[in-house]
């Protein structure tokens, strides 16, 4: 079994215990963006503004590793043509279940973001991709196939976590382990990870991850950054993801 393999089970798991990231909309949360009141996040606690997507009405829209029915379903009450690819069946099977409880088509397809895209050349005019790079050895080939898949003009939208998260311990008070952090390359973090039920997951500079869109082609346009929402980092103001915005 590789370690996407690994990942997608585990997240999977997570989804049946309640994980806040893999938690359907409701109806009335649905009707409030039909009725344009909406917000979707990349990172924990900013909703990324409005004017990032420019008009959605009529757009491609691709959600990259953005299964589970949250941002999805708001997309396509502000009227994009919507797909999305994620590699978990859980998720998968919340993202159509909210299609089918409010009555809007979505194209859903159970994928793997590390392997080549499946769509042809230009296909979408954006791409919504929240924090989950983390869960991926090498970013730079995902930021490829995105350049591959937009438009010209396309707008890539990305949620990243910056590392800090990988170097302390549950309570977020102890230094605990150096970057990077790569389980693939140290047996005992993986073995440590495996009884935590963390997936494998890895750390990724903002040289790495910024510098990969921009080796890709991309133009960035538009950053923030944000915390945890809660626990010892966030109580102390510091940030652990950042968002942002690139144009092909």
């Amino acid at each position: 079994m590789d370690y996407q393999q690994i990942n997608s089970q585990v997240i999977d798991g997570w989804c049946r215990d309640g994980w806040e990231w893999g938690k359907p909309i409701s109806h009335e949360v649905y009707q409030n963006a039909l009725a344009g009141q909406w917000g979707v996040y990349l990172t924990p606690t900013k909703i990324v503004p409005h004017e990032w997507f420019g008009e959605l009405r009529g757009k491609k829209l691709l959600g990259l590793a953005s299964g589970g029915g949250q941002q999805i379903p708001i997309f396509a009450a502000c009227g994009a043509c919507c797909t999305v690819l994620d590699y978990s069946e859980v998720q998968c099977e919340s993202e159509r279940m909210v299609a089918e409880r409010e009555g809007y088509s979505v194209e859903i397809i159970r994928g793997d973001m590390t392997k080549r895209l499946p769509f042809a050349d230009e296909s979408f005019d954006i791409i919504f991709h929240p924090v989950s790079n983390c869960y991926i050895e090498e970013v730079l080939p995902v930021f490829k196939e995105c350049w591959r898949v937009l438009k010209k003009g396309g707008i890539l939208l990305c949620g990243l976590d910056n590392g800090m998260n990988f170097i302390v311990d549950e309570t977020e008070t102890k230094i605990v382990h150096t970057l990077p952090y790569n389980p693939l390359k140290d047996p005992a973090l993986y073995q440590e990870a495996m009884a935590r039920n963390e997936g494998v997951q890895f750390s990724h500079t903002m040289e790495e991850q910024i510098g990969c869109q921009l080796q890709a082609g991309f133009r960035l346009t538009h950053l923030y950054e944000d915390t945890n929402g809660v626990g010892n980092l966030h109580e102390h103001h510091i940030p652990s993801f950042i968002a942002t915005r690139a144009v092909k």
